[in-house]
Order: structure tokens, then sequence, then C-alpha cells
């Protein structure tokens, strides 16, 4: 029941997550965490997490641009490595409440803010890969909802968003992966096994989403995606 339960909640974060360009571990992690300690979610999510931004570059790989992706990936990975390692040695209350404080100031800003947009240039991207990565190898969650106010501030077309974010979210995926499994971090045998259902289960969603993203308004999916992250930074901030 676990393994069904996991694949249908990767089914489902699959797609929200590859039209959105967040949302994977956002709505995975928190699921995840009510029967696995934090340093093994992370990194069972983030196996799921890699894959999906290898469907996201596979199935929108019709938008480049290597001068942004340079920019904005490269201090990603540094930052994932650096929040990564902080969240092998941090009490797991202190992280938890640090995510809920950070996806709570960043919806009410949105929701006073609703227009808000960032400068087009090469040190957006940068300080935003570095947030976006250190968020992302600190809790597995955030991440990529940064990512997302980041890359949308270029104005980019909907499938070199959605390749964009995929192909940087690999890199940073990579590097925080491999900084969990290095520093003694395991998926328990039943749950490696799982990656077999998993892993298909992230395509499919991926490629519903694909046949879905040009008929729904990607603003009405980031409405969703905001109520859900209050709904979690709140649990996280009170409930760690």
């Amino acid at each position: 029941m676990e393994i069904l339960f996991l694949t249908v909640l990767t089914f489902l974060a699959g797609i929200v997550g590859t039209i959105t360009g967040f949302g994977i571990s956002t709505i995975m992690v928190p699921v995840v965490l009510l029967f696995l300690p934090l340093p093994e979610t992370l990194l069972l999510v983030g196996v799921i997490h890699w894959f999906g931004d290898i469907w996201k570059m596979y199935f929108f790989k019709h938008g480049f641009d290597a001068k942004l992706l340079f920019f904005f990936a490269l201090p990603g990975i540094i930052m994932a490595y650096i929040g990564a390692r902080m969240a092998l040695t941090l009490p797991e209350v202190l992280l938890s409440r640090f995510v809920g404080l950070i996806l709570l100031v960043y919806i009410v800003y949105l929701f006073f803010k609703p227009d808000f947009k960032l400068k087009d240039n090469m040190l957006t991207a940068g300080i935003g890969g570095a947030g976006s990565g250190f968020l992302g190898g600190i809790s597995g969650v955030g991440g990529g909802a940064l990512r997302s106010v980041v890359l949308t501030a270029f104005n980019l077309p909907k499938s070199a968003y959605i390749f964009i974010s995929g192909l940087t979210g690999f890199a940073i995926d990579a590097s925080r992966i491999s900084t969990y499994f290095l520093g003694g971090v395991r998926i328990n045998h039943s749950l490696t096994l799982g990656l077999l259902a998993f892993i298909p289960a992230s395509f499919l969603g991926a490629w519903i989403a694909k046949k879905i993203v040009n008929r729904i308004p990607q603003a009405k999916f980031r409405t969703v995606i905001s109520m859900f992250l209050l709904l979690i930074g709140l649990k996280f901030l009170i409930f760690p």
C-alpha cells in the first residue's frame, strides 16, 4: 500500500510540477516526511525529482538559452551543495520551521504584489539560481518555486521556461543527491524497489502535462500551488 500510495502521489506531482515548473518536491516532501526521516525523504524525493527534470527536458526541448542557463544553473549547483551539507547537520525541527517561514514570506508577498517582477538581467539570474539551489538542497522544497519566480522575469515562451527549469533543476538535483549519498544517507530496500514504479509514474505525469500545458493557463495553476504552499508553510512553521 505504501508503494501504491507513493506511485499515485508521484504521478499527480509529476503533472503539477511539469506544468508549473515547480511542485514535485513541494507536494511530496511533506507527505513522505510523515513516515520517513528528513534525510531519507530528501534523497528519495530528490531522485524522483531528478527524473522529473529529465522528462521536462525531453518533452519541452524546443527552448534553450545557454547564457541564462550558465548564469542561473552554476550558482544553483554550488548553493545546492552547501544547503545539502547543512541539511545533514542541522536539527529537523529547525529546518522545517525555516522552510515554513520561507514559504509563508514568499506567498504573502505574492498576495500583496501579484504583479511582482524581477529585473531581466544576469545578476537576477545568478542570485535567483543561488537561492533556488540553497533552498532545494537544505529542504527539498521551495527551490523550484523561487526558480519559477526568477525565470518568469525573462518572459520566456512556455516551452523554453519549462525546459530551462528542468535542465537547471537536473543539475541542482544531481548536486544535492550526490551530497546526501556521500553523507551516508540511504533509501531503504523496499522504497529502492519502489523506484521501479515511481519513475514510470513520473514519466506518465509529465506526458499528460505536455498534453494539457497549452490548454490550461499557467496562472491558474500558480494560484492553486500558492494556496498549497501557504498551507504547507503553516504546517511546517507551527507543527514542524
